[in-house]
């Protein structure tokens, strides 16, 4: 039996006003917090730093974006120099005049920049309008060896996808972080809101168990509306969570409260539970070639 490699990860799952930077000092405090309370890797909701600007189609939210490095990854790499903790932290990437992305930092124990990952698949539904705001990522899937693990990261949409998750976990993720922004339309029925969590949470607990990895999805909480904006917002469901290879949940946020969710991630379980169950030795690679075709029914 392996020896035991226990490393404690950390979702931050919080409200985010009108302040830019009093939702980044919000965010600061609480992966200090954190750390303080034994985390080493911490990983923020997507786009902690405002409100869900992508309800609307709205130029003046471009003036949210900045550079990376810039002045909120610099933060981030100095809390997690001074706790020596791995920070993954979601931002709105201003790459180029007119080039956006909606872009995920990975910071090490040291302070150091290990690299970015940028979302993949963007949306675009009713008051989640990102192609307007965010070029698709251009990194690929990637994995990060920090001081403690190493993981990757996808970003909300990209949580639906077994490819993403996959390919991420080939390239050695242990743990797979996945900041997310997602929510009710309040007039939707309560049966329709029930089935729309129990898909989400559903999707990316099969990762962790497809993949024989360690799942880490924080979300962000609260009603958000946008003045000049028609309807009823976005009620965030909360209810981040943290689970393990087996896709069981270690740790569970409610619907509406902030709070710091910290999980014992044993990584050595990893290689127990792919022996037992070994979907990677049984893969056919041989038979998957056309999975790169849009559609095969016609």
């Amino acid at each position: 039996m392996a020896s035991s490699r226990v490393v404690p990860v950390a979702v931050i799952q919080r409200r985010a006003g009108e302040d830019l930077e009093a939702n980044l000092a919000g965010t600061l405090a609480a992966i200090e917090e954190a750390a303080r309370r034994g985390a080493k890797i911490i990983c923020t909701q997507e786009l902690f730093r405002s409100k869900y600007f992508c309800q609307s189609e709205d130029y003046q939210y471009f003036d949210y974006a900045e550079s990376i490095p810039g002045p909120t990854s610099h933060a981030l790499a100095a809390v997690a120099k001074k706790y020596k903790v791995v920070i993954v932290g979601s931002l709105f990437e201003r790459r180029a005049a007119g080039l956006y992305h909606n872009t995920s930092v990975v910071i090490d124990a040291d302070g150091e920049l290990l690299g970015m990952y940028r979302k993949m698949h963007i949306p675009d539904d009713p008051l989640f309008y990102e192609k307007f705001y965010f070029t698709p990522g251009d990194l690929g899937f990637k994995a990060f060896q920090t001081k403690y693990a190493k993981i990757g990261v996808l970003i909300c949409w990209d949580q639906w996808y077994p490819e993403g998750a996959r390919i991420t976990a080939l390239k050695g993720a242990e743990v797979i972080f996945l900041p997310t922004a997602i929510g009710w339309h309040p007039s939707e029925e309560d049966s329709t809101n029930k089935a729309q969590h129990q898909s989400w949470e559903l999707i990316q607990r099969s990762h962790a168990v497809a993949n024989g990895v360690f799942i880490a999805t924080p979300n962000r909480v609260g009603h958000e509306t946008f003045d000049g904006i028609p309807g009823e917002g976005i009620r965030f469901w909360g209810q981040s969570f943290i689970c393990d290879p087996r896709g069981q949940l270690l740790q569970v946020g409610s619907v509406d409260q902030e709070e710091i969710l910290i999980a014992e991630c044993d990584l050595s379980f990893i290689n127990q539970q792919r022996t037992h169950w070994p979907f990677l030795r049984d893969r056919r690679i041989d038979a998957y070639g056309s999975i790169t075709e849009r559609y095969l029914g016609d």
